[in-house]
């Protein structure tokens, strides 16, 4: 078992004191809400998806995962862009709809079984050959796959991670510095509504201070 950098940390501990606004409270709860059921994918891409996002974000037993599955399918029910996408791409949810198709034809084809249902190393080697741009089954319809994984797969899977207040306690980020801001600029300094961070021995004080409503 790894020791948390932050033990104790709870992010949404400041959710009712200085450092959020109401319009971050509102951002933050409706997160939190995602739902947990699929509204975008169908049950065969839902299965592909969790398998993908367990691959490229592993999480431990020992922390409430982030729900990455729930909130990529809330960033396509929404259709939720970036303002811009490379033109060797499809639009968003062509281009995931496309991407899963692919990625269980292409595991179909080299182990005769869908991607979710690979053991966990043949899952990595073949998001490998994804990752290298060395898959071309006709199901990828022109898309390079090289792309898919940087611009869709890692970009997408692993924003939706980091913008998640577990993931936020995890790392000892306080959230959106809005209205409070920061006041200690200098390298190795903290304001003291900032997570502390635990070094060895110190595991107990960090924890009892994090636990203190900011």
């Amino acid at each position: 078992m790894t020791l948390p950098h932050y033990p104790g940390y709870d992010v949404t501990a400041k959710r009712d004191t200085l450092s959020w606004d109401e319009i971050t409270r509102e951002v933050i709860d409706e997160r939190l809400a995602t739902p947990q059921d699929p509204r975008f994918f169908d049950a065969v891409q839902w299965r592909a998806v969790n398998a993908l996002c367990a691959c490229i974000v592993p999480q431990d037993d020992e922390r409430e995962p982030v729900p990455l599955a729930a909130l990529l399918d809330a960033k396509l029910v929404n259709d939720s862009g970036d303002g811009y996408r490379d033109a060797r791409l499809p639009p968003l949810r062509e281009a995931w709809r496309i991407g899963l198709a692919a990625l269980d034809a292409e595991s179909r084809a080299r182990h005769e079984l869908p991607f979710a249902s690979l053991v966990k190393e043949a899952q990595n080697a073949l998001l490998r050959d994804l990752q290298h741009g060395d898959l071309s089954n006709d199901a990828w319809c022109g898309m390079p796959c090289a792309l898919f994984f940087s611009m869709r797969v890692l970009h997408d899977i692993c924003g939706a991670y980091y913008s998640h207040p577990r993931a936020w306690s995890e790392i000892g980020f306080g959230g959106p510095a809005n209205p409070r801001g920061y006041v200690r600029m200098v390298f190795g300094r903290r304001d003291p509504w900032d997570a502390a961070e635990a070094k060895p021995g110190e595991e107990e004080r960090a924890r009892r201070e994090n636990q203190r409503v900011r």
